[in-house]
């Protein structure tokens, strides 16, 4: 007896501040989730409004576009990835942001970290989550990367990762190197630091689908 087909698994809902997190994310599943169904969330305002009201003042907005979704979430932005997990319970569904797997990585890594970020409303949350991830003490220092967020705003990536690489570069007396957001992923392939860094959106995107790290 032929045993009935699975239904389709849930599709993951990716809530990005940024329309070039797509192409990204649909690339890592290209790659190496290649079943994944991924729903794409774009929503430039929200980061907008982070920044400058902090990011408790868009939870409303964040629960009206999340209700009623049929599967997990993945928020790619690091200034309101806290705020989406914390609505989980009342959204009934899942949430993950996507530097959480990176963070636990980092605390394994080494208890001296530095988050390099290219705006400021990320640097509070990721140093608070990684601070959740620690089991031991941890030693946190964070720094933005100047002009590296108006290169990315105006649609210069390259011009962007080469600033985080060159700051990621600079850096001294640190076990770990933290890239806060996930605009800033593929500047760790542009360094010659031998301290690890590390970026969210593979780990984040593999956790999110239940796989393995890739």
């Amino acid at each position: 007896m032929t045993a009935p087909p699975k239904a389709p698994a849930a599709p993951l809902t990716l809530l990005h501040t940024s329309a070039a997190h797509v192409p990204v994310f649909d690339a890592l599943r290209d790659r190496h989730h290649p079943d994944a169904v991924l729903r794409h969330l774009v929503v430039p305002e929200l980061l907008e409004r982070a920044r400058a009201h902090g990011p408790e003042s868009v939870a409303p907005d964040v629960r009206e576009l999340l209700e009623g979704v049929a599967g997990p979430v993945l928020v790619t932005c690091s200034s309101i990835g806290a705020i989406g997990e914390s609505l989980a319970p009342d959204l009934g569904v899942a949430v993950l942001r996507v530097d959480r797997p990176m963070a636990a990585a980092a605390v394994r890594t080494g208890p001296r970290i530095l988050v390099l970020a290219t705006v400021e409303s990320t640097l509070a949350p990721t140093v608070g989550m990684l601070e959740e991830e620690a089991t031991g003490p941890v030693a946190i220092r964070t720094q933005v990367v100047a002009g590296a967020w108006d290169r990315f705003a105006a649609g210069d990536a390259a011009g962007c990762r080469a600033l985080v690489a060159a700051a990621a570069d600079a850096v001294a007396d640190a076990d770990v190197i933290v890239l806060a957001q996930a605009s800033m992923a593929g500047a760790e392939d542009l360094t010659t630091t031998t301290t690890p860094v590390f970026s969210s959106p593979r780990t984040g995107l593999a956790a999110a689908l239940g796989a393995p790290a890739v």
